[in-house]
């Protein structure tokens, strides 16, 4: 009885030890943000220009993503236009207020488009969770020779307007990244053009293709998130990784949205370091595919350190979109039988997003599907292997970008039909 007491006594002190360190985690951020807070820049204000950026806790603004973003682009060899698109202050007719916020001023995405060919078919490329159109640099030039390519940064993330996030639901959620894209394609006046989503951008270029098929001619999902729900993989391993104290802490963590950008902002003038640490080993030690050059990964580590670092907006959706262990609440693989676009899906061979789930949609799904995965690439395969990621596109595509050269092209060599 003593033995079962002890025992008892230890996993109570072992959750109040993990309690308290949740409480601790979250109270040191939410010091780090209010620090930060305390001393207001918003980009342009007359505050901003009088406080030197050297001396903010976080060193970052709106102009300062821009800026980076040009810096990147500028490895580019094809020229382009970068735009701020106007999409107004509301959704009209919306009942979910996606533009909740103190102010009424219009919103606006960060919008870049690249020089092309006359009549060349429009691609619309979506960025993911965490990450910005510039994520795509390798790919630009590439996309370009056959392409009129526009990407985007979605609201709330990278040089985009960055409304306070107001959503508390999976559908308000759902609500914000869609009817503001579609705001965004009425204000550029396109139609038919081929849309592509990566990771969480693919979950949200596939909801868009459900709601407004009429508009998208065919749908590229890379990596995508999204497709298969915790009670259809419900694996033992997290089951019993929730059951520790580092799973209770990582969930309620989870729960209570307490994001990768915000540790970044909470590092203050730390912050750039870690980004820097990141990033050389994601795209160097532990790529597998090809190593970002010295000047590419600086490049790349200055604009994610200033998208990440800026206010918190687009990314609050992740407790609303998935729960722990990225599984989706409202799973795309029950929509796969209302699917009314065609659809390519690309997977890094290395993805740590499972390819299996894309299998088992296209069990259901009415419309042409293909499924490739891109060797010598990851989550990231775009950048881990570019040249492999453009053939796969040019496949995808081949029955836009050729007369006739959709019935008997072979899959080209290096990739893999799933």
């Amino acid at each position: 009885m003593r033995r079962a007491a002890s025992t008892a006594a230890a996993a109570t002190t072992t959750r109040m030890a993990a309690a308290e360190e949740v409480r601790q985690a979250s109270a040191a951020a939410t010091a780090a943000e209010a620090a930060s807070a305390s001393v207001p820049a918003p980009a342009g204000s007359r505050w901003a220009r009088a406080w030197p950026s050297a001396l903010r806790w976080i060193p970052t603004s709106t102009d300062r993503i821009i800026a980076a973003e040009k810096r990147l682009l500028s490895v580019l060899k094809t020229g382009y236009v970068q735009e701020s698109v106007s999409i107004g202050s509301a959704p009209p007719g919306s009942k979910v207020r996606w533009f909740g916020s103190s102010s009424d001023e219009p919103r606006f995405i960060n919008t870049v488009t690249f020089d092309s060919k006359d009549n060349a078919p429009t691609l619309v490329m979506v960025h993911g969770y965490g990450a910005s159109q510039g994520f795509f640099f390798r790919n630009f030039d590439a996309l370009a020779s056959r392409f009129r390519v526009i990407a985007i940064d979605q609201l709330g993330w990278g040089g985009s307007s960055r409304p306070d996030f107001t959503c508390k639901s999976t559908e308000e959620t759902e609500a914000w990244f869609i009817d503001s894209f579609e705001e965004w394609r009425k204000a550029k006046n396109l139609s038919n053009f081929i849309l592509l989503g990566h990771s969480f951008g693919g979950y949200v270029a596939a909801k868009y293709a459900l709601k407004h098929p009429e508009h998208v001619q065919h749908l590229i999902l890379v990596g995508s998130a999204g497709f298969s729900s915790e009670t259809d993989h419900s694996s033992e391993r997290l089951t019993k990784f929730r059951a520790t104290w580092k799973g209770m802490l990582a969930n309620h963590l989870w729960e209570s949205n307490f994001t990768p950008q915000r540790i970044v902002r909470g590092l203050g003038p730390w912050g750039p370091d870690l980004v820097r640490k990141y990033t050389t080993a994601r795209f160097g030690s532990h790529s597998t595919g090809e190593l970002l050059t010295d000047h590419e990964s600086s490049l790349l580590t200055d604009y994610i350190y200033h998208t990440l670092a800026a206010k918190a907006s687009g990314e609050l959706c992740l407790k609303y979109i998935f729960s722990f262990g990225a599984f989706a609440k409202k799973p795309l693989l029950q929509s796969a039988s209302d699917w009314k676009v065609p659809t390519t899906f690309i997977y890094g061979h290395d993805d740590w997003m499972n390819y299996e789930g894309a299998q088992q949609a296209r069990e259901n799904m009415k419309v042409p599907c293909e499924i490739i995965r891109v060797p010598q690439g990851g989550h990231f395969v775009f950048i881990d292997n570019p040249v492999g990621f453009h053939s796969a596109i040019f496949y995808a595509c081949r029955k836009f970008l050729s007369e006739g050269a959709e019935e008997g092209l072979a899959l080209p060599d290096g990739l893999i039909s799933a």
